[in-house]
C-alpha cells in the first residue's frame, strides 16, 4: 500500500494503518444543505430568508426570518450568543441559514441559527483526531472504490460503505441504518482484524514431516472414542505430515475427553518425542498417570520443580510443568501446552524456542478447557487452526439451582446427606478477607461455621503456597473444600458431587460452567448451586437451563461484550463496535471466503 507522505501523516494522526480502517470511521451524523419546499420539524434545516429585525436581550439575540423557500415568517433564536454573532445578522440582508426548526401552535422557530456557506451539499460530521473540515476534505480525496479494492474488498461492500461517506439524496440515518449497510460496516470490520490476525502468522518448516497411525492404539482403549475427539485427532494427523510447523488450537468443554486426544498426538508422533507443559504439578501428574495408564508401551516422564537431573533424551513422552522452561530439553518434534491460557505467551513461546532447530520448529498444539464461541473459533482460523470438541462421552446428570438467604437450611441438609453417602461437596467464596464492599462473607468469615460443624474441612486459595498439597489431600480424605475460585481448572476429583458457589452473579457464566464442571467427573449425581442475594437474576436462570460450554459461551456474549482476540484478554469490553459475535457467523464465513481463509 503506497501512500503520500499527506496522508501517512493523516493515517498516523487518525491512528489508522488501512483504507478499510479509514472507511469504518464513518460520519456520526450529517449537514443537509440542500434547499428544500416543506418544513421538516424536529430537524437542522437550510433556509433562504431575509432578516427582517433583531432583538438582543442580555443573554440572547431574537431574529425574525422571512424565509423565502417555505413562504414564510421564522423567529431565529441564539442562546448566550458569542461577540461575533452579533454581527452575522443585519435587517435587510438575505442570506442562507441553518439551524434546528420547531413548530408550536402554528409558530415556528429555529434553534441557534448560522449563515452558510456551501449551498446544495450534504457534508459528513467526524468525530476523529482531525478537525471536521480537513477530514472531510481527506475522505473525499482519498477514500475511494480503488484503494478499497486494493486491500481486497468487493465490490458491493466497497459500493455499500462508501455511502456513509458519499451520501447522495438519501440520508443514512446512523441509529436506524438499512440492513445492507450494517452488512457491510460488520463484513468491513471482521475483513479488517482478520486480516491483521492472518498477518501475524508466521510459518515455519516443520522439524519433521510424520504422521503415525494412531488407530490400533485406540482399539486397545477400554472405551470408544467420541465422534469429535476422532475428527480433532484427524485434523492434528493431518498437520503433522505437512512440512510446515502445525499451529494448532483443540478447545474442548469440561469432561470431553481431551487427554484422549493429547496422548493420540504423542501416539501419531513415534518414534519422534513428544512434550507436554500443564500449568500445575496436580495436573502434570494426572496427565502422566493417564499416560502410563493408557500407553504403557511409552517411555514417559514427569518433570517437576523436585525432579532430580534425569537424561531426559532416553523418553518418548516428557511431560512437565512450567519447570521444563529451566531444563536443557532434547529435541522434540511435538510441543503441547494443556489450559494454554493459563501461561504466558513469552512461556509458550520459550518452550517451543527450547526445543526448535535453527530455522525449524516442532509442531505446536494448544488445549483449553474454556469454551470459546464457535463464531470467535472461525475468527481464530485466520491466526491459529481450530479444533472444537463440543460433545462429551458420557452425559452428565448435574442438576444446577439458584438458592437465596432462605434456602439455607435445605441446602445444609444436602451438605450432610452427601457427606454420609462419602461424597464430597465444594464450597466457591468470592474472597479470602472480609471486604466492606461485599455483601458476603469471606472465607476467613465462613470457615468458623463449617468447620465446628463438620469434620474433614478444608481450605485453600490462590494466595495459599500449599493449595496443591491442601487439593491433593482433600482429595484423599476430605468431606467439604472451601476454596476460591482456584479449583476452577485442575484437579480431578472423583468423589465431588455437589459445587455451591457464594456471590455467583459476580462470575462469568464460563467460569461457573468450569466450577460446575468440577462435579460428577465419573458419572455421579452432581449438584451446582448459585448463591445470589438479587431477588432476581435472568442470567443465572439462563445458565441453569444451558448445559453445553460452548452454548454457555454464545450466552455470555449476550450478556458481556466479548474481548480483544489479538490481545488474548477476552474480558467486557468489546473488539468490535459492529459485529456481534453471537449472531454474525455468516459474516465471518463470507470474510473467510475473501481472505481465503480454509
Amino acid at each position: 500500500m503506497k501512500l503520500t507522505k499527506d496522508e501517512e501523516a493523516k493515517f498516523a494522526k487518525l491512528g489508522i494503518k488501512t483504507w478499510c480502517e479509514l472507511a469504518l470511521m464513518i460520519p456520526h451524523s450529517y449537514e443537509d444543505f440542500r434547499l428544500h419546499d416543506k418544513l421538516q420539524i424536529h430537524m437542522p434545516q437550510l433556509i433562504d430568508a431575509t432578516v427582517e429585525s433583531v432583538h438582543r436581550s442580555p443573554n440572547s439575540i431574537q431574529i425574525t426570518f422571512y424565509a423565502h423557500n417555505f413562504g414564510h415568517h421564522i423567529t431565529g433564536v441564539i442562546f448566550r450568543p458569542k461577540p461575533y454573532m452579533l454581527h452575522q445578522f443585519k435587517v435587510g440582508d438575505r442570506d442562507y441559514y441553518y439551524g434546528l426548526i420547531e413548530c408550536k401552535t402554528g409558530q415556528c422557530s429555529m434553534s441557534m441559527p448560522r449563515k452558510v456557506t456551501e449551498v446544495g451539499a450534504i457534508t459528513p460530521k467526524y468525530k476523529s483526531a482531525l478537525r471536521n473540515d480537513a477530514m472531510v476534505r481527506f475522505v473525499q480525496k482519498s477514500l475511494n472504490s480503488e484503494n478499497l479494492k486494493s486491500e481486497g474488498l468487493s465490490d458491493n461492500i466497497i459500493e455499500e460503505i462508501l455511502k456513509f461517506h458519499f451520501p447522495t439524496e438519501k440520508i443514512l440515518d446512523i441509529r436506524n441504518m438499512p440492513e445492507k449497510s450494517l452488512y457491510a460496516l460488520k463484513h468491513v470490520e471482521l475483513f479488517t482484524y482478520m486480516k491483521l490476525l492472518a498477518g501475524k502468522r508466521r510459518y515455519f518448516e516443520a522439524l519433521t514431516s510424520k504422521s503415525g497411525d494412531y488407530t490400533a492404539w485406540a482399539s486397545t482403549l477400554p472405551f470408544k472414542l467420541t465422534h469429535e475427539q476422532i475428527n480433532a485427532i484427524e485434523d492434528i494427523k493431518s498437520d503433522l505430515s505437512k512440512d510446515v510447523a502445525a499451529k494448532r488450537m483443540v478447545v474442548g468443554d469440561v469432561g470431553s475427553g481431551k487427554t484422549m486426544v493429547i496422548l493420540a498426538s504423542a501416539v501419531m508422533m513415534l518414534p519422534h518425542r513428544s512434550i507436554l507443559m500443564a500449568p500445575t504439578t496436580i495436573l502434570a501428574n494426572q496427565l502422566f498417570e493417564e499416560a502410563q495408564k493408557y500407553m504403557p508401551n511409552f517411555k514417559s516422564v514427569l518433570v517437576t520443580n523436585k525432579t532430580k537431573n534425569i537424561d531426559l533424551e532416553e523418553f518418548d513422552f516428557i511431560i512437565g510443568t512450567h519447570a521444563l522452561l529451566y531444563r536443557e530439553l532434547p529435541e522434540a518434534a511435538l510441543v503441547m501446552v494443556d489450559e494454554q491460557h493459563r501461561f504466558g505467551t513469552q512461556q509458550r513461546n520459550l518452550l517451543e524456542k527450547l526445543v526448535s532447530s535453527g530455522d525449524k520448529k516442532p509442531h505446536y498444539l494448544q488445549f483449553s478447557a474454556t469454551p470459546i464461541p464457535r463464531t470467535q473459533a472461525m475468527i481464530e482460523t485466520a491466526h491459529i487452526d481450530v479444533s472444537l470438541i463440543t460433545s462429551t462421552p458420557f452425559e452428565k446428570d448435574i442438576t444446577s439451582k439458584v438458592i437465596h438467604k432462605s434456602d439455607f437450611s435445605d441446602l445444609l441438609l444436602h451438605v450432610k446427606e452427601e457427606i454420609a453417602k462419602n461424597n464430597q461437596v465444594l464450597l466457591v467464596y468470592p474472597l479470602v478477607e472480609q471486604s466492606e464492599f461485599l455483601e458476603y462473607q469471606s472465607i476467613d468469615e465462613a470457615r468458623g461455621y463449617w468447620e465446628k460443624n463438620f469434620k474433614n474441612v478444608y481450605v485453600t486459595h490462590g494466595k495459599d503456597k500449599e493449595k496443591e498439597a491442601v487439593l491433593l489431600e482433600f482429595r484423599e480424605k476430605g468431606s467439604l473444600l472451601i476454596a476460591t475460585t482456584v479449583v476452577e481448572v485442575g484437579i480431578s476429583l472423583p468423589r465431588l458431587t455437589t459445587v455451591v458457589i457464594v456471590g455467583a452473579e459476580r462470575l462469568g457464566l464460563s467460569t461457573l460452567h468450569q466450577l460446575r464442571g468440577r462435579v460428577s467427573r465419573t458419572g455421579l449425581k452432581g449438584y451446582c448451586y448459585l448463591y445470589t442475594n438479587q431477588k432476581t437474576s435472568d442470567r443465572l436462570e439462563r445458565f441453569v437451563d444451558t448445559k453445553s460450554g460452548f452454548d454457555i459461551a454464545n450466552l455470555d456474549l449476550k450478556f458481556r461484550k466479548s474481548g480483544d482476540l489479538l490481545k488474548g484478554s477476552n474480558q467486557s469490553g468489546s473488539q468490535f463496535k459492529w459485529v456481534d459475535l453471537a449472531e454474525d457467523a455468516e459474516i465471518v464465513k463470507s470474510v473467510k471466503r475473501d481472505l481465503k481463509i480454509v
